[in-house]
């Protein structure tokens, strides 16, 4: 039988949180259009129909809020019904309450570091013990620009984000002499729900753009390749780092 190519991600289960929009969709639908059996997580029961019709492939939806820790093991269950326990994680779930420091409250510290950075550890938590028995797993966090930067009204959003960055390094640590690697994406700005305040100022977006070293915001599709190299063998010897995929932004 020949090796399989280094991107090849075909037969392997992977689960997705926050599928029903924004990069988490887009990370789904590459993961399905490769040939992985694909877990969309999200609230929003309709979009993931939506996503799954987009997607193709062996999907499944399971509707149910990420960041709602008393429900962690029916979700669990619930993502290892339809294929299985997954073989790769991706948590693209995430809310930006964007509140000043000064205006920051209590429920939306806690909801945003519930979401952002308690729940990937204790979904992948939940995870793990299936993939160090096939010796083999991928756990991808999505991190951020704010993981080393300050923005006005991150507060939480980026103590959540430099978490992840932590997170991502300490879960290689525990993790990776099994087989599993844990590595981050740090996106740049891309033009999604959780950006619209960005983007729907022209004037702000178009500093955004020359700021980074490329010249200009994210698409989309600018994604797709370090999801698979994430996913794949192609990362086999790359583990608690975090992959800037934002053209630059923070080489300048």
């Amino acid at each position: 039988m020949a090796e399989p190519g280094l991107f090849d991600v075909a037969g392997k289960v992977a689960c997705v949180t926050g599928a029903s929009g924004g990069l988490g969709r887009r990370a789904a639908t590459v993961l399905a259009q490769a040939g992985a059996q694909v877990v969309g997580v999200a609230r929003r029961a309709e979009a993931l129909e939506e996503w799954r019709k987009e997607a193709g492939g062996d999907t499944a939806a399971v509707a149910r809020d990420v960041g709602d820790r008393e429900g962690l093991h029916d979700l669990v269950a619930d993502v290892c019904a339809p294929f299985g326990a997954p073989d790769i994680v991706i948590h693209a779930a995430g809310v930006n309450t964007r509140e000043m420091a000064d205006e920051v409250t209590e429920g939306g510290w806690d909801s945003t570091l519930e979401l952002n950075l308690t729940m990937p550890f204790f979904l992948s938590q939940q995870l793990v013990p299936a993939m160090k028995d096939k010796g083999w797993g991928r756990i991808v966090n999505f991190a951020s620009l704010q993981s080393t930067r300050a923005f006005p009204g991150g507060i939480a959003y980026g103590a959540s984000k430099g978490g992840i960055a932590q997170l991502t390094r300490a879960m290689a640590e525990a993790w990776s002499p099994y087989g599993i690697t844990a590595n981050a994406i740090g996106p740049g700005f891309f033009r999604t729900e959780l950006t619209a305040t960005v983007f729907n100022d022209p004037e702000r977006a178009a500093r955004n753009a020359a700021a980074t070293c490329i010249g200009r915001n994210g698409e989309i599709e600018d994604l797709d390749g370090p999801v698979l190299f994430l996913c794949s063998r192609a990362s086999d010897y790359v583990t608690g780092q975090i992959l800037m995929v934002d053209g630059g932004f923070t080489a300048k």
